[in-house]
């Protein structure tokens, strides 16, 4: 797992995890922008057979609205990513770090949002 994310391995089916972490972001007030089927993605496109891995664009409005009043150009870091993949031991959930997302930005006035919103995933990911 890497070092700019939040991550669990969780004891769900794939379709399980992906459905509850869903659930998950909804109650801390995220919605889902995107949802990407990596899987169908790279067959369809490579002709590729990879394993179950989902790319979930997640999104709390009140929190974007202020990080783009305080750095517009700040959208190329949003929606926060939420992926679901099967690994070697078992289903994953991991989350983007927004701390470490944000720290490219010169721009301090993120760094108090992104700790809010690194809060939220990770109660998000816990509760998994």
């Amino acid at each position: 797992m890497s070092n700019y994310g939040i991550s669990k391995k969780v004891n769900l089916s794939f379709e399980e995890a992906v459905e509850k972490t869903i659930s998950a972001l909804k109650e801390k007030g995220f919605g889902i922008l995107t949802e990407i089927d990596v899987k169908a993605t790279l067959k369809e496109k490579l002709g590729i057979d990879y394993k179950n891995y989902r790319i979930l664009g997640a999104c709390n409005p009140p929190r974007a609205h202020k990080a783009l009043e305080s750095e517009e150009e700040i959208g190329l870091l949003l929606p926060c990513n939420v992926i679901v993949y099967e690994g070697e031991d078992g289903v994953v959930v991991s989350a983007i770090d927004p701390v470490k997302a944000f720290s490219i930005v010169d721009n301090e006035n993120l760094a108090p949002l992104a700790e809010e919103v690194r809060q939220m995933l990770t109660e998000v990911i816990e509760s998994l």
